[in-house]
């Protein structure tokens, strides 16, 4: 996996969001989309058609995680401004900055082995370190976790 390295604008998010870990991240995921998606369409700004499943970290250093590693987990839509969110809906602002994009196509299930990778061989051997920004996925419009095959984005912030 080489990924293309982007200098990134700010990135406004409306959405949800709830703490979660790697442990409750499949089933806690899951229920924070089905709240998300049926109100999605009462957002009226929205950017593009990608769905963003976002992570914020507590300065995130892969070598300490665990199962147990609790972070704020985002469920949400690009927008061009945060004019007229619909009640219940949070926002959140992701600051500019370069990320390292990796493309991910199979099954769903591959996507840990594709995350992984990234943290245990190519970021260490790459001259970027990890920034502490938000992570995330985009998922385009059509992405649902039981399709046989999948495709996302995966961004991970580096400098």
């Amino acid at each position: 996996m080489t990924p293309s390295i982007i200098q990134s604008k700010a990135i406004l998010i409306v959405g949800l969001k709830d703490v979660m870990s790697f442990i409750t991240n499949a089933q806690g995921t899951g229920a924070l989309a089905r709240q998300f998606m049926p109100k999605r369409h009462q957002i009226s700004n929205k950017v593009g058609s990608e769905k963003f499943s976002i992570q914020i970290y507590n300065q995130f250093d892969y070598n300490k995680t665990s199962p147990k590693t609790e972070y704020i987990k985002w469920v949400g839509v690009e927008v061009s401004s945060f004019l007229n969110v619909p009640e219940g809906l949070k926002i959140l602002k992701i600051e500019s900055g370069k990320y390292a994009v990796f493309n991910y196509k199979g099954k769903s299930e591959g996507f840990l082995s594709a995350w992984q990778f990234i943290h245990e061989n190519w970021l260490p051997s790459s001259v970027f370190t990890l920034d502490d920004r938000p992570h995330f996925e985009k998922l385009p419009e059509d992405y649902h976790p039981t399709n046989l095959e999948v495709e996302e984005e995966i961004w991970v912030p580096i400098v």
